[in-house]
Parts: C-alpha cells; sequence; structure tokens
C-alpha cells in the first residue's frame, strides 16, 4: 500500500514520513523539531466512490496558519492531506495520500488557503474490503530550512515537521453496479410488468465485482413525460445479488431498480427501462 506522497517531482526529495518517524536515524542526526502550524477548515467529499482498477482523486481544501517564522513560500515548504483509519498517531493505518503535495495561497501574513488531493489505487492494493467506510482526515507539513532531504547526513534539528489529525471524515465506500430489464416489452395494460437485475460491488481484493446479498432495492417507475421516479415496493437481493420484483402496467413509462447504499458501499439507480403499455 502507498502511505505517503512522493516528492520525486520535487527535486528527489525524501517523502515526508522519513519526517515523521525518524527514530532509527535520531542518534545520528536529531529529530525534527515541532513546526509552528495548525490546520482548519478541512473540506472533502462526503464519500469517496472506489471501483476495482481505475484511479479515483477527490479534491481537498483547507486552512494552514503558520507563525511569522514559518516561510511558506520556501521551495523546500512542503504540506499535503491525508486520510487515515482509526486512532490518530504514528502508527495510524492504513493511510490514503496523494501523487502531489497541496498547493497554498496566502490569505494573510499568517494563513493561507491550501488545495490538494487525496488518490486511491484499487489495482495497486490500496484498499482491503474490510477498510470500506469512515476515515478520518489529517494534514502535515515540513520545512527543510535549506537541508537537503537527499543528504545522508541531514541535520534533523533543523528541520521543522507538524501532522494533526481529527480535522474531518469521509465515507470510502466500495463501488457498487446494478442492472434492471423490465418485461414483456410491450405489456397490455393492468397486466404485471416483472423488473430482473442483479446487484454487485466492488471487490478491492480480487479486483472484481461481486454479488451483493439480501440487501433492499426498491423497484421503482416514472411515468413517461415525467422527471420523477415513485417507488413501487421493496424486496431484497439474493444469495447470488439477483433481485427480481413485480408492478402493474398502467402507463406507458420507465421501471428501474435502486439501492440506497450503506456506509460501506456506494448507492446506486440501475438505467431506467422502458415498457410501451397497450
Amino acid at each position: 500500500m502507498r502511505t505517503r506522497a512522493t516528492v520525486a517531482a520535487v527535486s528527489g526529495a525524501l517523502a515526508l514520513s522519513a519526517l515523521a518517524v525518524p527514530a532509527a536515524r535520531a542518534e545520528d542526526s536529531g529529530t525534527p523539531y515541532t513546526l509552528g502550524v495548525s490546520f482548519s477548515n478541512f473540506q472533502i467529499a462526503k464519500s469517496i466512490k472506489v471501483g476495482t482498477s481505475n484511479k479515483v482523486s477527490t479534491a481537498v481544501t483547507y486552512t494552514l496558519t503558520h507563525g511569522s517564522d514559518v516561510d511558506i513560500t520556501a521551495e523546500d515548504f512542503f504540506t499535503e492531506p491525508f486520510l487515515y483509519r482509526g486512532t490518530f498517531g504514528e502508527e495510524s493505518t492504513p493511510q490514503l495520500f496523494g501523487d502531489d503535495f497541496a498547493t497554498c495561497t496566502a490569505t494573510s501574513s499568517t494563513t493561507a488557503t491550501c488545495k490538494g488531493t487525496i488518490a486511491v489505487y484499487p489495482a495497486e492494493g490500496d484498499l482491503l474490503n474490510s477498510q470500506a467506510g469512515t476515515w478520518k482526515a489529517g494534514a502535515d507539513a515540513v520545512a527543510f530550512n535549506g537541508q537537503d532531504p537527499t543528504s545522508g547526513s541531514i541535520d534533523y534539528n533543523k528541520v521543522g515537521y507538524k501532522d494533526q489529525g481529527d480535522l474531518g471524515s469521509t465515507l470510502v465506500q466500495r463501488y457498487s453496479k446494478l442492472t434492471v430489464n423490465a418485461a414483456p416489452e410491450p405489456v397490455v395494460k393492468g397486466r404485471t410488468v416483472t423488473a430482473t437485475g442483479k446487484l454487485t460491488r466492488a471487490d478491492w481484493q480480487s479486483h472484481t465485482y461481486k454479488a451483493f446479498a439480501n440487501q433492499p432495492v426498491k423497484l421503482q417507475f416514472r411515468k413517461a413525460g415525467t422527471s420523477t421516479y415513485t417507488t413501487i415496493k421493496t424486496v431484497y437481493s439474493d444469495a447470488y445479488g439477483n433481485v427480481k420484483a413485480t408492478g402493474t402496467a398502467t402507463y406507458d413509462g420507465y421501471w428501474r431498480l435502486s439501492f440506497a447504499g450503506t456506509t460501506t458501499t456506494a448507492p446506486v439507480n440501475a438505467t431506467g427501462d422502458y415498457v410501451d403499455v397497450q
């Protein structure tokens, strides 16, 4: 799992994690001092829907407040947002970062608005199925203060570092799919329309979509010429994710299946299937 944004694009510098836990080198090079910054006003999407293969990115903004001795415009100052599971601390795992550091725009002599991204690569094993659900948000910053992070003799006593958790939260959800086929087509008015489909969701470990069993799925209808779906009834997916529901044909229109989602799995609506009533 990738747990830190690399800084290969920034003069080949080390990842910030090298500064967060320099215990193995502390005897030789000291430890970073606590950088005079704090983070607030963290904004992120309410949910991040992740499939089986494609990279997913979500935008993040936050306010960085800093002391007068911190130069956020320096070439060797970096900050980034991240997500983590569990209690915040050095052992917080897993963690999700972006591909690049955030960019910050000063709003006063001691504050800046920073914009970054969180990136997820499901095909590279970033997530386990058990990790779907609520993730907490944090941010960090480092000031190298002229120290070369690629040097084997870097003086960590001259480097400032600060991270902060519990800035917000989001749902990292397994992407879901839902199909529908309404039949017969056409249908005689007053007869039964049967809608069948299948509910599946992303399996982050096998990188395939698998059945989502025993989930409530709504059968909905939208009359031709209107824009609103009405729920007819609620049924449950079977052990194989299959869904079957029936309704009465009264008007021409679209039949669909709808899944409201769970904390771990994203909501989804099947594309409506048009049935002509004769």
